[in-house]
């Protein structure tokens, strides 16, 4: 069942917090941790870059992330679940009872235990029937 949270995660916080190599790798993660939940997020870096969309998440950047951070939590948390990541004690604190907080510490716990992983590569032998195969082989060998 997909999850209804939208997670706001405080993107530089998280990087620095999780030892990531650049904000590109935090953003993949994050994007297959929104993505095998079924559930939306935001992401919030401080200065200048390009937002994006990957599937469920939005990659946005700000002058100061924690006043997008604090403004997108007012906007949503009466109408939807929101759950906030930030060790910003000062962003959690203005986000509003209503808001799940964890620290960006407790959140890279979780986010350890997401992986997506695609099933391995079939051959088209090892899907089709006995009959079948042999009528392709007949065919490739143009016996039919």
């Amino acid at each position: 069942m997909p999850d209804p949270t939208l997670y706001l995660f405080d993107g530089y916080n998280l990087l620095h917090a999780g030892g990531f190599g650049d904000t590109r790798e935090l953003v993949d993660r994050l994007a297959d941790f929104v993505a095998v939940r079924g559930a939306r997020g935001v992401v919030v870096f401080d200065g200048l870059g390009t937002d994006a969309e990957l599937g469920p998440l939005v990659v946005r950047y700000a002058a100061d992330a924690d006043t997008l951070l604090e403004r997108l939590a007012a906007e949503h948390r009466k109408r939807e679940a929101v759950c906030l990541v930030s060790s910003d004690a000062a962003v959690r604190g203005t986000s509003g009872q209503e808001v799940r907080k964890l620290t960006s510490r407790t959140f890279l716990r979780d986010l350890e235990h997401v992986q997506h992983q695609e099933p391995g590569a079939y051959r088209l032998g090892e899907r089709v029937d006995e009959e079948t195969r042999a009528r392709l082989e007949r065919l490739r060998r143009g016996q039919d």
